[in-house]
């Protein structure tokens, strides 16, 4: 099955690159032409265009920074859009908002197209070990037929129903990563300030119950200050700004959230918005730097 893949960033070009490793035959198209140089290699074709993609694949999997990108791609509100997707399934697998996705499905299924949410939880780590976990959500035969192209990438795909449930889905997940995260953050720097070893956290908190893959990976980052990106301070605001959103139309209280979108605002306007999410320590610094002084 020819299968088209479009946006080789951070996160789709390891997902697109596990796709061609397992056989799948892919055309893959980026805004940066340099970027679909590595898939080339590994084997895929390239398009010159979008259009070309579309005419060239049944399946195509958007990997896009937000709803902005995903419009202009599919040429969604002029002619371009239902030659782009009538008669295609086009699988979602970035976050955007729930609202938006809901609107982005009915002008598909409208064209003549199937549409799949498939947003993922990981970040690039778990996308280069094919390890991410997809939410899936969409028309169930469509659902059924994508799943087990999935699998290259995700360990796990978990159906979620009707969209926009599993948009919905990854923002709850994603509460939960941001929340937790940025407590890690506190409690570092907490243990910082009162001269504790930070080894000897480490160690604790790896023995203890509320061990994970994220907190050993965070926790290290923190005690070494390496901030290589992994998910961005910039990127992890936008998903906060999406929950926080989703939160308010639906009338639910999301207090932990709302500090956490303070504490990552003031992160990037430090100048940290490209680095990971875990450099969120630095907006909690200049708050103790701010209280030393007064």
């Amino acid at each position: 099955m020819d299968i088209g893949f479009i946006g080789l960033g951070s996160m789709g070009e390891p997902m697109a690159l596990n796709l061609i490793k397992t056989g799948t035959k892919l055309t893959v198209w980026n805004r940066s032409a340099a970027k679909c140089e590595t898939c080339r290699a590994a084997g895929a074709s390239v398009a010159a265009t979008p259009a070309e993609l579309f005419n060239e694949t049944r399946i195509v999997i958007l990997m896009l920074a937000d709803d902005a990108a995903i419009d202009s791609i599919l040429g969604r509100g002029t002619p371009d859009f239902a030659a782009n997707v009538a008669g295609h399934t086009i699988v979602h697998m970035g976050t955007t908002s729930p609202e938006y996705s809901r609107g982005l499905e009915a002008d598909i299924r409208a064209a003549g197209g199937f549409y799949i949410e498939a947003p993922v939880s990981g970040s690039r780590k778990p996308a280069e070990v094919g390890e991410l976990v997809a939410m899936l959500a969409g028309e169930e035969s469509a659902v059924t037929a994508v799943r087990p192209l999935l699998q290259p990438m995700c360990r796990e795909t978990i159906v979620c129903g009707a969209v926009p449930n599993a948009l919905l889905m990854k923002l709850a997940v994603n509460l939960f990563l941001i929340t937790m995260v940025t407590g890690l953050a506190e409690a570092v720097h907490f243990a910082q300030r009162h001269g504790l070893d930070l080894g000897q956290l480490l160690a604790v908190l790896d023995a203890g119950p509320m061990a994970s893959n994220v907190s050993r990976i965070k926790a290290q980052k923190l005690a070494t200050q390496d901030f290589a990106v992994q998910a961005s301070i910039s990127n992890v605001l936008e998903n906060n700004r999406l929950i926080a959103e989703a939160a308010r139309k639906s009338g639910v209280a999301s207090p932990l959230l709302d500090i956490c979108h303070a504490l990552y605002g003031e992160t990037q306007m430090l100048g940290h918005g490209e680095a990971d999410m875990a450099a969120v320590v630095r907006a909690i610094e200049a708050r103790t730097g701010a209280l030393d002084r007064s």
